[in-house]
């Protein structure tokens, strides 16, 4: 017989069973609504993610086929728009035109960060007279691009005429143009003569200082107008912002060029007005001195003179100055550990910096060396030197320039006029060098 306590017992036990079960069902329940909810969740994101991809690669692949999607239309479906120069077709409406471009291909859009620049060289279509002169276009090329790539900077090199007529200096003019309509989302298009040489590989240009610009030479106001020297100013090198106000300028300018037909009455003129300018044929340079003497309140605000570095430097007085600089540059390394740091070459600009806070007192390296009157290609040099001189100064500063490249890839040009020797550089150069 059961006694009451085991009765009792008996009779409270399935109480607390049945409580623990539907506790038990309870939590079960709510881990399999986590579980589940969860799991939908990650194969909603999986679903979403694929459509996306599949949304892109699907219209990826649109924009690759024969038949493009039907796209907002911009200027350059104009079929009035001309590349060329041509003053009975200008570019109008440029700034409007170049940001409709920008707002529907909005990831080209610079905001704050640094404006885009694209350089422009090149040379002539034919074969160098000159039997080194092809050598010398491919190194001085070379240097282009090793700058380019090291700031991060677009470059198009062009050696066919785009207007048959506009030969010689006047050449790249119709590039210029060209290559504003080919890359709206460049802010800035920087011209660079073949024959000039970046000597200052680290160098940033201080864009800042030209906001209100919208061209940059190298020149000196007291030359231009005061002296009124047809050498007031080099449009060897020149930054020219992608704007009306520079296609307006380009076609003005260019009026003097040898495709009009006033081009013998611009000689004269220029000669006329220039009195230190050694022939009667009308140049670019001298074309715009006379636009700054002559219509200075339509253009000259907006050109800047640059004298406070070498935006390009004539190289006779120059490049014999280059082996003292690199002593200069090598006692700053010797004091200071951080910079004889191996880096990657990405890390260039930061080094600079760095450097640039122990350089005071020091001569700094050139920004560009311009062997103007040396032809490299032809090899028909000003007769006031030498080819010896020419072809030797060249090699130096292609050589100055390439040691700053090659630093990064652990080798070094011991001789500036030696371009095939190289040596590798010991660690905790120049210390240990």
């Amino acid at each position: 017989m059961v006694s009451p306590e085991e009765l009792s017992h008996f009779q409270t036990l399935p109480k607390r069973t049945v409580l623990h079960r539907a506790s038990s069902l309870i939590a079960d329940g709510f881990l399999f609504i986590v579980g589940a909810s969860l799991a939908l969740f990650l194969i909603w994101a999986l679903l979403s993610f694929t459509n996306q991809n599949d949304v892109a690669q699907s219209f990826n692949s649109q924009l690759h086929t024969d038949h493009p999607p039907q796209l907002i239309s911009t200027f350059y479906d104009d079929a009035t728009l001309s590349y060329s120069i041509q003053n009975d077709n200008p570019i109008k409406n440029w700034d409007e035109k170049r940001q409709q471009w920008l707002r529907y291909h909005y990831q080209y859009q610079t905001h704050n960060s640094k404006p885009r620049i694209l350089l422009v060289t090149g040379s002539r279509p034919a074969v160098c007279s000159n039997p080194v002169g092809d050598h010398l276009l491919l190194r001085l090329f070379k240097n282009k691009v090793d700058y380019c790539r090291i700031h991060g900077i677009e470059i198009f090199y062009n050696n066919a005429l785009l207007h048959p007529k506009m030969f010689g200096f006047w050449a790249k003019y119709p590039v210029v143009k060209a290559a504003m309509l080919a890359h709206p989302e460049v802010e800035w298009i920087w011209w660079v003569d073949s024959d000039a040489v970046f000597t200052d590989m680290e160098f940033k240009l201080p864009l800042q200082r030209y906001s209100k610009h919208n061209l940059v030479v190298h020149g000196w106001s007291h030359a231009v107008y005061k002296e009124q020297s047809w050498t007031g100013l080099n449009a060897g090198v020149f930054l020219i912002r992608n704007c009306q106000w520079s296609m307006d300028l380009i076609d003005e300018w260019a009026k003097m060029g040898p495709q009009s037909l006033e081009y013998e009455k611009w000689g004269k003129t220029q000669k006329l007005v220039f009195k230190d300018k050694l022939y009667p044929e009308s140049d670019d340079q001298s074309g715009l001195i006379y636009l700054l003497l002559k219509e200075n309140e339509k253009w000259g605000d907006k050109i800047y003179l640059e004298s406070e570095y070498n935006f390009e430097g004539y190289w006779l007085g120059m490049v014999g100055g280059l082996d003292n600089i690199t002593k200069g540059y090598t006692e700053i390394e010797k004091k200071v550990g951080v910079l004889r740091r191996r880096h990657a070459e990405k890390m260039s600009e930061y080094y600079s910096e760095i450097r640039e806070n122990y350089s005071k007192g020091v001569e700094k390296r050139p920004f560009v060396i311009h062997f103007t009157g040396c032809e490299p290609c032809t090899g028909d040099h000003n007769p006031v030197y030498t080819w010896e001189a020419c072809w030797n100064g060249m090699q130096k500063a292609l050589n100055f320039a390439d040691n700053q490249v090659l630093r990064s890839f652990g080798f070094v040009h011991p001789d500036l006029l030696n371009s095939s020797l190289v040596s590798p550089l010991p660690f905790d150069f120049p210390l240990d060098g």
